[in-house]
């Protein structure tokens, strides 16, 4: 199957969205783990399997994996695990989501899918092997500005992140979600990095902090142009920024024909903040899919959500983009 092919006869792939924060509404603490739902991952994967499935039945075309916030160093100092043992988990991460694929679509194979679609309209979904940024292993917030970069090489930031990209594709992705990454730097690392799993697939998305800039300060427009010549690269986007910001974003790269050949992958948060140990509300109570149209005006294909939305967001996502 190739990984870059859009899923529904409009070209549309739909994504799933916050998974660590779903995990509260069936009973975890988590918010204050420096493992997140990696912690999960570990002590009860069955629960992981159950939040890609309520993905799954509302309409999701991929699952991202609950690697987001997994690292070697992380796992065995949070973990209290080996390195081998921390591999296995980033490896069980993958096994988890192709599991949860794999019962969904034995179990809807003669019947409409709790989303209302037919089986004839879904494809079997795809799993996307999620790669968090430095800052998120390190439980300092850190990921919100990327100032980390700073101080460090492209070579370390490469190795630090070279562990976890080979367990997943060892374990058999079907392309990489290189997330959430907040500073152009980490981008290009992580790019050089995908040069060493040349059958390797992925997208790129980026965190901003407005309608112009990613959280470490650079241009989106800029940071979007220095990854056009990597063709593994086959997506860009935006994710865990505020859904109002998607539209200029996106807006700015048709403005200046960037990446024209690119797939625009797009999952906001549900608009809420972190702030000292807690979720700050909206200012706005508009949903995913009240600003959907927008994004594929201004280009979207790969569209979902990210912390705090839910499989309710991504079901009526859905929904609204097939009627």
């Amino acid at each position: 199957m190739e990984a870059t092919k859009s899923f529904t006869e409009d070209g549309i792939t739909i994504l799933d969205g916050g998974l660590a924060t779903e995990l509260p509404k069936i009973g975890f603490n988590i918010d204050n783990d420096p493992l997140w739902s990696a912690r999960i991952l570990m002590n009860s994967p069955s629960s992981i399997k159950e939040v890609h499935k309520r993905y799954l039945e509302a309409g999701s075309d991929v699952l991202i994996t609950s690697s987001y916030q997994t690292s070697v160093p992380s796992l065995i100092k949070f973990g209290n695990c080996s390195r081998e043992e921390a591999l296995g988990y980033i490896k069980l991460s993958v096994t988890v989501a192709k599991d949860a694929c794999e019962e969904f679509w034995r179990g809807n194979t003669c019947k409409e899918d709790l989303s209302g679609f037919k089986k004839a309209l879904r494809r079997f979904p795809l799993v996307a092997g999620s790669v968090g940024p430095y800052g998120a292993c390190q439980h300092d917030c850190s990921e919100y500005s990327g100032k980390y970069v700073d101080s460090m090489s492209l070579e370390e930031l490469i190795e630090w992140h070279r562990p976890r990209m080979v367990a997943l594709v060892e374990a058999g992705v079907d392309l990489l979600a290189i997330e959430t990454i907040p500073a152009l730097k980490e981008a290009l690392a992580l790019c050089d990095l995908l040069k060493s799993f040349p059958s390797t697939k992925a997208w790129i998305s980026f965190s901003c902090k407005d309608e112009q800039t990613l959280c470490h300060g650079e241009k989106f427009t800029e940071a979007v142009s220095s990854l056009s010549s990597f063709d593994q690269v086959f997506g860009v986007g935006i994710n865990c920024t505020k859904p109002e910001y998607i539209e200029p974003l996106l807006r700015g790269l048709q403005k200046e024909r960037i990446a024209e050949d690119k797939v625009k992958v797009v999952y906001p948060n549900s608009g809420e903040s972190w702030d000292k140990g807690s979720w700050l509300e909206s200012d706005s109570p508009k949903k995913l899919c009240h600003y959907a149209s927008s994004w594929i005006d201004s280009g979207g294909k790969w569209i979902g959500g990210c912390c705090r939305t839910s499989p309710d967001d991504i079901r009526s996502l859905r929904e609204s983009l097939k009627s």
